[in-house]
């Protein structure tokens, strides 16, 4: 297929897939899912139209997941407008750290034992397939920055922060595949220091002091100037900065693009907080900024421009912006996974996807939750819906990248794309299915609620 060709297939399928989206919501196979069949169709399996491989290009693998990842945790951040009390965040903490580190313990053990791999291999193998994917996870993030759903708040928080424990997994494994030493303290304390603390608080400052910033310092220009243009380059300077600052000094680049957009949700907080609108009732909770304005309609009267409308066009470019970014790369990811499977189609990966999804997974979730007071049906939920996905194929393409390479090596990448390519499908399948069920539920839950409520204050008057 020449350029010309491509091009009209990329743009029929975006047309496709835009049309039919009421159609796919409705279904059981979501768009990710679709995408990734799309990608076995054209690939060598069935049309051979095209047959890629992720890692013959690992750099260029690495940089665009990188770029979707950073994207992704941006906007995950930004949707979560909770209060910073660590309450708040407790249940994301305890999925993205105890739970984490509980799954990579149990899947390095589980593929030690199936397979023989050595230990590296196997810590490296768990480190990659370990991690909630932000990216995928949007289907069962906060979809908005008013969406105060326990479960959805649970998944979201965990997606953002799990980068900051599995990647020092995976640098772990790396440090310990090349090391041609004796194991020391000395050797655990240095990657201690410098892969988990350092990597970890700085990059969380950095990303949060920026965000923060930015999102003051522009929404105080723009009010002076009564400046209501788009500023989708916000958005991506915003994310490119933190981002490489945060890798310039050897900190996460994720955890800061996450805590960059949790910065510059803190800023609209502070804003609307300062400056409240003059629409709003008093004693009457402020929602999020950007449902004050419509994007559509920037000029408004001079008296009636306030910071609080300021804030809510930046907050609202931002979020439009890096959703569409996330969607279009996160698409074309998917595409290129499932025309690649056909190169690295392991079945002993299902069988490791069935262990982690259906065993460790749920079993760390359940331990790491003990005495939290979750109720049972959350608890369970969350133990499954942990999808796979982009972000398995970066650490894939990370540890490529950095000499992680072999006969074990190969076999352990083409274990891990299989089993991310069975979490975008089964996770895809029963995501909407349970949603919806446990929506009815809750809704069947609070009209009983409220019926009681009506009965007693009948027997009341």
């Amino acid at each position: 297929m020449d350029f010309l060709a491509w091009t009209a297939t990329s743009g029929g399928l975006l047309l496709i897939m835009s049309l039919a989206s009421g159609w796919i919501h409705r279904g059981p196979v979501t768009s990710f899912g679709l995408f990734l069949l799309i990608g076995i169709l054209f690939g060598p399996w069935v049309l051979n139209f095209v047959s890629l491989d992720l890692l013959s290009h690992p750099e260029l693998t690495a940089h665009i997941t990188e770029i979707t990842m950073a994207a992704s945790l941006f906007i995950t951040g930004l949707k979560l407008r909770l209060p910073q009390r660590l309450a708040n965040w407790r249940d994301g903490l305890l999925l993205a750290f105890p739970a984490m580190l509980l799954t990579v313990l149990g899947m390095m053990v589980v593929i030690h034992l199936i397979t023989g791999f050595s230990w590296p291999l196997s810590l490296a193998f768990a480190a990659i397939v370990a991690p909630t994917d932000p990216v995928l996870a949007s289907l069962i993030s906060v979809n908005h920055a008013g969406d105060e759903d326990e479960l959805r708040v649970a998944l979201s928080s965990e997606a953002g922060l799990n980068d900051g424990s599995a990647l020092p997994l995976l640098m772990l494994a790396l440090l310990l595949f090349h090391n041609t030493e004796p194991l020391s303290a000395g050797f655990f304390g240095h990657w201690l220091a410098k892969d988990v603390l350092w990597a970890i608080g700085m990059g969380t400052l950095i990303g949060y002091s920026f965000g923060r910033i930015v999102g003051i310092v522009a929404t105080r220009l723009r009010t002076v100037n009564s400046d209501t243009a788009p500023n989708d380059f916000l958005t991506l300077a915003l994310i490119a900065i933190t981002y490489a600052a945060a890798q310039y000094v050897e900190a996460s680049g994720f955890l800061a693009a996450f805590a960059a957009g949790v910065g510059l949700r803190r800023a609209e907080i502070h804003v609307v907080r300062t400056f409240p609108p003059k629409e709003q009732p008093e004693n009457e909770r402020i929602p999020p900024a950007e449902l004050l304005v419509n994007p559509n309609q920037r000029h408004v009267q001079e008296q009636d421009y306030t910071p609080a409308h300021t804030v809510g066009l930046v907050v609202g470019d931002a979020l439009s912006f890096g959703d569409t970014v996330e969607r279009l790369l996160a698409a074309l990811m998917v595409v290129v996974l499932g025309v690649t499977l056909a190169l690295h189609w392991n079945s002993t990966g299902l069988l490791l996807a069935a262990i982690l999804f259906l065993v460790i997974r749920p079993l760390a979730v359940w331990i790491a939750t003990i005495g939290t007071g979750i109720p049972f049906g959350r608890r369970i939920l969350i133990g499954w819906l942990g999808i796979r996905g982009i972000g398995s194929i970066n650490y894939i393409a990370y540890a490529w990248v950095h000499g992680m390479s072999g006969p074990q090596a190969d076999a352990m990448v083409d274990m891990a794309l299989t089993l991310v390519a069975a979490s975008v499908v089964i996770h895809g399948i029963t995501v909407t299915p349970l949603l919806n069920r446990r929506q009815a539920w809750q809704q069947a839950r609070r009209k009983t609620k409220e019926q009681k409520q009506q009965d007693e204050q009948t027997r009341r008057e």
